[in-house]
């Protein structure tokens, strides 16, 4: 299977509270996402380049389904990253995981779902993503010039071949190139 990275998720108890986070750290406002139907949750996003994006997401409260990923079931505390997506070829379900078909608007995919609602290590291992041939939501979005430059995880192993994937940390961090300085998540 090959990997390639392509989203960050930050965490919050609602996308006021992250959206105000993420502007503090970044300097940046999101874009508006849009709702998980039957998945309890909604988000907004920022890109991080060409194919690649972040994407801040939080319980949706008009849903009756309870939150579904990125460990947002009885989510509390302040926002954080919650997890990280790399595209997938082909999309195959690790253990632990079952694919499921996701849609908003016109945006289709396919995306492994955590049988715990949260994968290994805190999000240290990531969902898996497949969007097909359809449209791509990073493409939809104003380039801030953010990047990301470092995405360090605490796992033995991985075979995503991205420098930028740092193998063995002590926690999980995001460091996003913000102009000339650098931010870690």
């Amino acid at each position: 299977m090959n990997l390639a990275f392509d989203h960050l998720a930050v965490g919050a108890r609602s996308l006021d509270e992250g959206a105000d986070w993420v502007r503090a750290r970044l300097g940046v406002d999101l874009e508006p996402g849009g709702r998980h139907p039957g998945r309890g949750t909604h988000n907004m996003l920022l890109s991080l380049g060409p194919h690649e994006y972040l994407e801040l997401i939080a319980p949706d409260p008009l849903s009756d389904a309870p939150p579904q990923w990125f460990g947002l079931a009885g989510f509390d505390g302040p926002p954080r990253l919650a997890g990280w997506v790399a595209r997938a070829t082909p999309l195959a379900a690790p253990p632990g995981t079952r694919v499921i078909e996701a849609a908003r608007g016109d945006l289709r995919w396919r995306i492994t779902l955590p049988d715990a609602g949260q994968m290994a290590g805190g999000g240290a291992q990531p969902m898996l993503i497949d969007w097909g041939t359809g449209p791509y939501p990073a493409e939809r979005l104003p380039d801030r010039g953010i990047r990301l430059s470092r995405l360090a995880l605490p796992l033995d192993a991985l075979d995503i071949g991205d420098s930028r994937v740092v193998l063995r940390a002590s926690r999980m961090t995001a460091t996003l190139s913000v102009g000339k300085q650098e931010v870690t998540l």
